[in-house]
């Protein structure tokens, strides 16, 4: 392909990434560094009582938005360095409970509460999707020819519902007197509230995004499966190999580039978890960092949003993703060099 034609190519491609991805990523990271403020005035305001004879007066000193000429706040930015940074870490707060080894004071700190749970979320639900998801590859494969498109079909339904419906729907299966509840509690013989403790909501997060993305897995799985050398299964059987030895040894370094793949994908989407913390409700017990910095921009009762504070989170959770990405990129990459020479 000639370099012109590659251009025209990639370049809208190109355009679009550095228009959405890698332009909103520069300003949020100026963002973090900087504090924007309204300027205010104070203005003395007198207030009177109604009446002639009797009527008071009352002076107080307000402070307004200073407006510009045609009526607009006037702003003024600042540079703060590692500030944001520091008020979303907490270092010292968390350092002292570290060292006081109160691991509960250390997750009370909003950040590193939700880096808690993003981590223990994103580690636990990746072994269990892409198992989940190859198992059940490798059953519709064996199935009969004339019943493996409904089997699929069925099999890809969770993957196929919005993410909140999803959410909502396993969490009233649980709440108040959900049905589930109710069966639980008739079958103990106790009262069971599911979203009583963080614990118990974070199994049902966990167990929510499981069912919902393992299709996915399954299905990048089952398309690999079709390219797997049957001659080498076959020969492998022969020389006396079992079941599980042909899939060790044959089956799954053959499908080793989509199950890095699958991971790729899972760390990044499962590290941003979100629907699950509003599905679920649970920012009472545990929040993610998606969580926290959407919880940063949401304005208080004044109507402030702390953006810079915001923008530091937005920042440590993509430094959180690419540490994670990097082990499985590293591979990818080294992979893909040994193909080459």
């Amino acid at each position: 392909m000639k370099r012109g034609q590659f251009l025209l190519f990639v370049g809208p491609s190109v355009a679009m990434m550095v228009l959405f991805i890698a332009l909103p990523l520069l300003s949020v990271l100026w963002q973090s560094f900087h504090q924007t403020r309204v300027l205010r005035e104070p203005v003395e305001l007198e207030t009177c009582s109604p009446g002639f004879v009797t009527q008071t007066c009352t002076t107080e000193i307000r402070s307004i938005p200073v407006l510009d000429a045609d009526g607009r706040p006037v702003t003024e930015t600042d540079f703060i360095g590692w500030s944001a940074y520091d008020a979303v870490l907490e270092p010292a707060a968390a350092w002292a409970a570290l060292r006081a080894g109160d691991w509960q004071a250390f997750t009370a700190i909003d950040f590193w509460g939700a880096l808690r749970f993003t981590l223990t979320f994103t580690f636990i639900t990746l072994p269990l999707v892409i198992g989940l998801g190859l198992a059940i590859a490798l059953a519709v494969n064996a199935t009969l020819a004339r019943i493996r498109g409904p089997v699929i079909f069925v099999s890809l339904l969770p993957f196929i519902i919005t993410p909140v419906i999803g959410a909502l729907s396993i969490r009233w299966l649980f709440v108040g007197d959900g049905i589930l509840t109710r069966l639980m509690e008739h079958w103990s013989g106790t009262d069971i509230s599911m979203f009583a403790q963080g614990w118990t909501i974070e199994i049902l997060m966990i167990f929510y995004r499981v069912w919902h993305v393992a299709p996915f897995a399954f299905v990048i799985f089952y398309a690999g499966l079709q390219t797997v050398n049957r001659d080498t299964i076959e020969a492998a059987a022969i020389d006396g190999a079992s079941r599980m030895e042909r899939l060790r040894y044959v089956v799954i370094p053959s499908l080793m580039p989509l199950i890095t793949f699958v991971a790729l994908i899972h760390l990044m989407d499962a590290y941003r978890v979100f629907e699950e913390i509003v599905g679920f409700r649970s920012e009472a017990h545990v929040i993610s960092l998606q969580y926290l910095t959407y919880d940063l921009l949401t304005p208080d009762a004044t109507g402030n949003r702390a953006i810079t504070r915001a923008s530091a989170s937005a920042m440590l959770t993509m430094v959180g993703i690419v540490i994670l990405l990097f082990p499985l990129l590293r591979r990818t990459w080294a992979d893909h060099r040994r193909a080459r020479s």
